[in-house]
């Protein structure tokens, strides 16, 4: 039986895997062993859900199951605090992916951009970090960051306090597919039911840069290899 290679989905709080490349998770799974690094356990967020109890282990409970809709075979978490990831925190961050790289030896990691996609200072020290991870690890031969075009960054220009501007299309190295996972993709966002408000905002974004693309579901990288 041959074995799969390993590939590390690295993000910093519960929802963004789904809220990002959820469904090129799901397609690199049924080839790959997916493990998912998550830097936090998003005890910064608010909880919508009539669901009571720490938010930190309710958004533990939803990433996991999020990750079994995905296919992605564990999850570990990092343990450092949402919101918190400064300049200070990086070389244990680092440290701690580092550990999870030397014991299973991914060849891939996946993570978003250097602008954090939505320009989230956490999204942003991720990015950063699993850079430098990769680039000192050997086994490691690409990385895909995580973005998203012009089109998709118009449309959410006023979420944050600032939100990038997305990528040309020209400049984008890798574009896929996701529509036979479309409804896996969809199942995960919404496991994220203390995040509800954020994923109803993304759903309806969703739905209209499908009709927009002319009813093509896509996700979009920057692919750097060795």
């Amino acid at each position: 039986m041959s074995v799969k290679p390993i590939a590390f989905a690295i993000f910093a709080h519960p929802d963004d895997e789904a809220f990002g490349p959820s469904g090129t998770l799901a397609i690199l799974s049924e080839t790959h062993d997916v493990y998912l690094v998550c830097a936090t356990r998003g005890e910064a967020g608010e909880n919508h859900s009539g669901v009571k109890g720490n938010i930190f282990d309710i958004r533990e409970r939803e990433l996991r199951a999020s990750a079994t809709i995905l296919g992605i075979k564990d999850v570990f978490f990092l343990g450092f605090k949402d919101g918190e990831l400064c300049n200070n925190l990086y070389h244990k961050v680092a440290e701690k992916i580092q550990n999870l790289v030397n014991k299973f030896k991914p060849s891939l990691f996946v993570t978003v951009e250097h602008h954090g996609v939505s320009g989230h200072l956490d999204h942003i020290a991720i990015s950063f970090i699993s850079t430098y991870v990769y680039r000192k690890s050997p086994t490691i031969k690409e990385i895909w960051y995580n973005c998203v075009d012009r089109l998709q960054s118009v449309g959410t220009r006023n979420y944050f306090v600032y939100f990038p501007p997305g990528y040309k299309t020209e400049d984008i190295d890798k574009t896929v597919d996701v529509s036979s996972v479309w409804n896996k993709k969809i199942a995960a966002i919404n496991a994220h039911v203390s995040q509800q408000k954020d994923g109803k905002r993304v759903l309806i974004q969703m739905k209209a840069l499908h009709i927009l693309r002319g009813f093509k579901k896509y996700e979009f990288f920057l692919v750097s290899k060795k």
